[in-house]
């Protein structure tokens, strides 16, 4: 039990009347001026006039110590000779109030937690021998009564109000979330429960599966607290600059939270990293909203399995094959869910066939009606949900931003720390990413990422090139050369070539995408490979269908199975391709296409051309292009997926890719969010179809209230007609940004003047996608700076900025120290700074920037220490998080004006 637990299930009206008992009342004799105060003359133990006895002392450290113990179920574990020396321990600290050399003035600048430490300090020998509980729970003991002593200090009418006003607040605060936080807190009778559950949920989805690293001896996983990489996600599409923030904060001012990413992207993973974070409760202090809340991981997959009906909160934990689940105390998970702890993360809208994702909104619609107060996160690959999808039902909807440069090269290290490989093997991958294009452009999310670095360390430096070949060679590396790799040779009765093992695999492949299942009951899949082993006799002599199945699960390093009665591939990429391997083998076409609209066949139909024969390419491009049994919308998706299928055609005749790029070239630009999406998945192909920006037309004036209606509508139809052109130009560019090729900073280019904003803020953050220096200078350089905030997340953009003079808004977004920002940042220019990065507890050095007019301070953590910020005297706007505790504000010039809220553009 943490010590922080532990204050939070203390409410104030219960500590509060305990505290007050310790000092002496103000009034005539008590000694009281309008000054600083020693602490130890305000005890109400000591002295000629004392008014609480030892006695008295012992007896408010027993009501605060069996509160406390019972209140968190410590109580039950805690045997009676502890709990006494916790009290005890607990008067010996209390008492050491007595004896301060500070007095409250200094008490308050200390805060409440050293203040406890201090006390304890006093007597360390009072809690040695007792077990953990006991410790953290004089600890937490301690700590909440410090909070209380310190703000019955700030309470009292002779405490200097004036130079102590925002440390008073900050206090008070601080109580208010005390109290706040009981609601996060489970009753004594669930409590054991739910540690159990939060240790459950750590151990089971606290590592990740990285593909290759159980090559040359490396473990087969990764600890997620190593392998976790924040990416970032794009939020609010059409606002006037869209913004990007950390992917694990998608949840920090947001209940509700629809995120889209590609295949392999990592959303996955964040579920993984969100739900771990908050069982552990050890959070950061950037991850300190999730604190005592309870998370539920839900992948539909596995809900759906077999046809299940979507459950019912009862049934969550058994849904998902929880092996604590039948020990549940009744109505817990009500419980829970009616006092808003829960963190609901519902993973993989697009692995339910497409018929059913209705019926998942309204089962996720009765959910929400049923218990609006938690947060919930659902996610799904971009076409699997139309834009808006979940907004009546107040859902914000963000993107899964691509690794950027630095992601990758961070990535790339990580891999081969943790694989144990040299460095010289990270260094010259690094290397060949970053100077070959094709490679570069499929570096951009973890599985690829991963898979090109074991293909990299398993083939001595030698790369494949396309898509296709990389999966390929992943394929041979998994089958093949893994068990070589790992020492195993000859293991059990039956061997299966490589061939074998793909053609078996890609059966099972092709009956889960035609059953629109990501999941396979294990008796289906035994059954299925009795079908088709008599068509392969040496496998077939090897052992019965049962013995293969589990050869294949054990041997492939594809296959695993979540439970004891299902099977699924490791990742749905390679369901994908296999099954459009099978596909293409059985010449099944006419299928292909006939579910080519439906976004769970996408992926299949790509790598089924690159696997087709050229005549075969033909028929499957005609096929989709030319259907005519379907709506305008799907028609449109269908000519965007041929032209995506064109990079995987390595050979083609020309007049049909002619007429796939013309069909393509009628959908741009592209007209929203969802369609820059699906054009941003055609590929660099797409770039050479995407024009310049139309010339904007002039913006209507205000009309004068007395103006005619006709007047008025063509005013509105004059300002319709600007934002629809504006809208075309930023929606090209969120599309040209998603392809990070250097053809793409050719298009980009193009919209470098452009005077629409949100175009301007998306060229801006899409810097660190590309070249540093080559992106600077054909776009960066060039941005009007009205208005836009450059983002700087490293040291190479901040002396790129500085080379073109520098900015007057600048947002600082990475690690950078303040001396490099110091040194690197003309001081005449800056007018406007948004930090969103760590730039440590002081302010101070924002004196050299003497035109600095307004500061952003971006944070997720609960209080900002704005004292230093006394000697910057231009200051005349500070923009803060609307719930931060502020210390210090008082000392802030008076022309300073403090606005709480941080929009997508401040300023």
């Amino acid at each position: 039990m943490e010590p922080a637990v532990i204050g939070a299930r203390l409410a104030s009206s219960i500590v509060g009347p305990l505290i007050r008992k310790l000092f002496v009342a103000e009034g005539a004799g008590a000694g009281l001026v309008d000054r600083p105060v020693r602490v130890s003359h305000l005890v109400s133990f000591r002295g000629e006039k004392r008014t609480l006895s030892d006695k008295d002392l012992h007896k408010i450290s027993e009501e605060l110590v069996k509160r406390a113990a019972h209140s968190t179920g410590v109580e039950e574990r805690l045997p009676s000779f502890e709990k006494q020396a916790v009290i005890h321990a607990v008067t010996d600290s209390l008492r050491s109030l007595g004896t301060l050399d500070m007095d409250d003035v200094q008490a308050v600048h200390l805060g409440h937690l050293r203040l406890s430490q201090h006390l304890r300090a006093q007597n360390r020998t009072a809690t040695l021998g007792l077990s953990q509980d006991a410790v953290a729970l004089h600890a937490g003991v301690l700590d909440t009564a410090c909070l209380h002593i310190l703000n019955f200090f700030t309470q009292r009418s002779t405490f200097v109000p004036r130079t102590l006003l925002e440390q008073s607040r900050g206090i008070e605060e601080l109580t208010r979330k005390i109290d706040s936080l009981i609601t996060r807190s489970p009753s004594p009778a669930d409590g054991p429960f739910e540690e159990h559950y939060s240790d459950y949920i750590a151990a089971k989805h606290g590592k990740l599966s990285i593909f290759g690293l159980d090559l040359s001896g490396a473990p087969e996983s990764w600890l997620l607290d190593v392998a976790y990489l924040r990416l970032g996600a794009a939020a609010d599409a059409l606002s006037a600059t869209p913004t990007v923030v950390p992917a694990d904060h998608v949840l920090a001012g947001r209940n509700r939270v629809l995120l889209r990413g590609v295949a392999g992207s990592g959303k996955t993973t964040l579920v993984q990293w969100l739900a771990v974070s908050t069982a552990k409760r050890s959070l950061d202090e950037q991850l300190l909203y999730l604190y005592g809340l309870v998370p539920f991981v839900l992948p539909l997959r596995t809900l759906t399995r077999g046809g299940a009906p979507l459950p019912t909160p009862d049934r969550f934990l058994s849904a998902v094959d929880c092996p604590i689940a039948g020990s549940q105390p009744h109505g817990w998970i009500d419980r829970v869910l009616r006092a808003g702890r829960g963190l609901v993360l519902i993973d993989g809208i697009d692995e339910i066939p497409e018929d059913d994702r209705n019926a998942a909104r309204h089962w996720l619609r009765e959910l929400l009606s049923a218990y609006p107060d938690n947060r919930w996160l659902v996610t799904s690959r971009p076409s699997a949900v139309r834009e808006r999808w979940l907004t009546d039902d107040d859902f914000a909807e963000l993107d899964l931003a691509p690794m950027n440069r630095d992601n990758i090269a961070e990535f790339i290290q990580r891999w081969h720390k943790a694989a144990g490989i040299s460095d010289q093997y990270a260094s010259d991958l690094l290397r060949a990413v970053r100077a070959q294009q094709d490679l570069s452009r499929l570096a951009i999310n973890p599985l690829m990422c991963g898979l090109i670095c074991a293909l990299h360390q398993d083939r001595r430096g030698y790369l494949p090139q396309g898509r296709k070949e990389i999966y390929d060679a992943a394929l041979s590396m998994l089958l093949f050369r893994r068990d070589r790799e790992r020492g195993v040779h000859k293991c059990g009765p039956i061997h299966i070539s490589e061939a074998e093992h793909i053609q078996l695999i890609q059966k099972l492949a092709y009956w889960m995408i035609r059953n629109g299942r990501s999941e396979m009951n294990r008796t289906d899949a035994v059954e299925l490979l009795g079908h088709v082993l008599p068509a392969m006799p040496k496998v077939a002599e090897q052992g019965t269908p049962e013995a293969v199945y589990r050869h294949l699960l054990v041997r492939s390093g594809l296959l695993r199975e979540p439970s004891a009665d299902s099977m699924d591939f490791v990742h749905r990429t390679f369901q994908d391709y296999l099954g459009a391997k099978a596909a293409v083998e059985g010449l099944d076409f006419d299928f292909l296409i006939a579910n080519a609209h439906l976004d769970q066949w996408e992926d299949v139909i790509r790598m089924a051309v690159a696997h087709a024969r050229p005549t075969e390419r033909t028929y499957l491009l005609n096929g989709l292009i030319r259907r005519e049994d379907t709506s305008r919308q799907s028609l449109d998706r269908l000519h965007l997926l041929a032209a995506a299928c064109l990079e995987h055609a390595t050979e083609l005749a020309p007049s049909v890719r002619a007429e796939v790029q013309e069909r393509a070239a009628a959908l741009i630009p592209p007209r929203s969010a969802d369609q820059a999406r699906a054009l941003a998945e055609v590929g660099p192909v797409v770039l050479e179809l995407l024009t310049g920006p139309r010339e904007l037309p002039p913006r209507p004036a205000t009309p004068d209230p007395y103006a005619s209606d006709e007047q008025k509508a063509e005013a509105l139809a004059a300002e319709d007609a600007h934002r629809a052109v504006a809208d075309e130009a930023y929606f090209t560019v969120l599309t040209a940004t998603q392809i990070a090729t250097y053809a793409a900073i050719e298009v980009l280019a193009l919209y470098r003047n452009h005077p629409d904003l949100r175009v301007r803020n998306e060229l801006a953050q899409a810097w660190n996608r590309y070249d540093t220096d080559l992106y600077g200078q054909e776009v960066i350089a060039h941005l009007a700076d009205e208005g836009l905030y450059f983002p700087v997340s490293n040291l190479r953009e901040l002396r790129a900025l500085h080379s073109f003079g520098g900015r007057s808004r600048i947002k600082i977004t990475g690690e950078l120290t303040v001396d490099e920002f110091v040194a690197g940042c003309p001081s005449q220019r800056l007018t406007h700074l948004w930090v969103e990065a760590d730039m440590g507890p002081t302010w101070d050095w924002l004196t050299l920037f003497p035109k600095l007019c307004e500061l952003t301070i971006e944070t997720l953590l609960p209080s900002i220490d704005l004292s230093t910020l006394e000697r910057v005297r231009s200051l005349l706007t500070l923009r803060v998080p609307e719930d931060a505790v502020l210390v210090g504000a008082h000392l802030l010039p008076e022309s300073t004006k403090v606005v709480r809220g941080i929009g997508a553009n401040p300023g």
